[in-house]
């Protein structure tokens, strides 16, 4: 990143929550912004506020047309880019067997496959500048899944694995990657926003308590998006940012328990996965 002048930050997911909190905290820090949304009139506040910082742009990440020229106009708008925030995304809820091939297969174009045409279309730039950052917005549900968030923690876990490789590729371009993990925050990921897959009843005493958790969550969430946006740019300030960045209590609680338990079965099982090598007379 370019120490001396402001950073141009490109953020999908523009139009509320972590996307909308990290503009404003990029904004304050004295950087630009390009700001993504489907619909840009939800983006007017933004640009009102810091007119000739702000670049509204039209973005469907689902569509690589729009994300080449989405990137495109950034850099011929700002000149360079040297943050990319891969934002955008929805909850789901629902049980494996109720889930329906298509909206399964739309929550991973947006959340995964978004994310990396994003990626892939920002690494040239930030390759000829010599350095730059991807944030890859994930959640504890990228380590941690409970019943009912399968589809959900799918895509987190897909974009947390293909980003922990891709950090190791791009690291000797000057670029870094930052996974970040958010627990429950004050957005609107439990609102109206939220794939709900049909519920069959079947799955009432696993999947029930979380259909339940996510119908009462929308405003009740304790965590704060601009302190979580803060947060961001503090990892991404520091001289070694962490590949990974849990944020909230209860992020850092449930990723703890989770590393926990999967070290205890791996030391459980150590002597029979180690038995499993060919004979030294085969």
């Amino acid at each position: 990143m370019n120490s001396t002048d402001s950073r141009v930050w490109l953020i999908t997911g523009c139009s509320s929550g972590f996307g909308r909190h990290l503009a404003e905290a990029a904004l304050q820090a004295g950087d630009r912004v390009a700001a993504t949304a489907r619909r840009t009139e939800k983006l007017d506040e933004l640009v009102a506020a810091a007119p000739d910082r702000v670049l509204a742009l039209a973005l469907d990440v689902t569509d690589q047309s729009q994300i080449d020229a989405a990137v495109s106009a950034a850099r011929s708008h700002f000149g360079r880019l040297d943050v990319l925030v891969n934002n955008a995304g929805h909850g789901s809820v629902g049980a494996v067997e109720e889930l329906d091939d298509a909206e399964l297969r739309s929550l991973m174009d947006t959340m995964f496959f978004g994310a990396v045409g994003m990626t892939r279309a920002v690494l040239p730039v930030l390759r000829e500048q010599g350095g730059g950052a991807i944030v890859q917005m994930s959640s504890m549900g990228g380590q941690v899944t409970m019943p009912g968030f399968g589809a959900y923690c799918a895509g987190k876990f897909a974009l947390e694995g293909i980003s922990e490789s891709l950090a190791a590729e791009v690291a000797p371009f000057g670029i870094r990657v930052l996974i970040v993990e958010p627990g429950a925050f004050r957005t609107s990921f439990g609102g109206a926003g939220m794939q709900r897959s049909r519920d069959s009843g079947l799955y009432a005493d696993t999947v029930g308590p979380t259909r339940a958790a996510v119908d009462a969550m929308d405003g009740a969430q304790p965590g704060d998006p601009a302190k979580a946006a803060a947060a961001i740019l503090t990892a991404l300030g520091a001289e070694e940012s962490p590949l990974r960045l849990a944020l909230g209590a209860d992020a850092v609680e449930a990723i703890g328990e989770a590393l926990d338990g999967r070290r205890a079965d791996l030391d459980t099982w150590a002597a029979v996965s180690r038995d499993t090598a060919l004979s030294a007379d085969a």
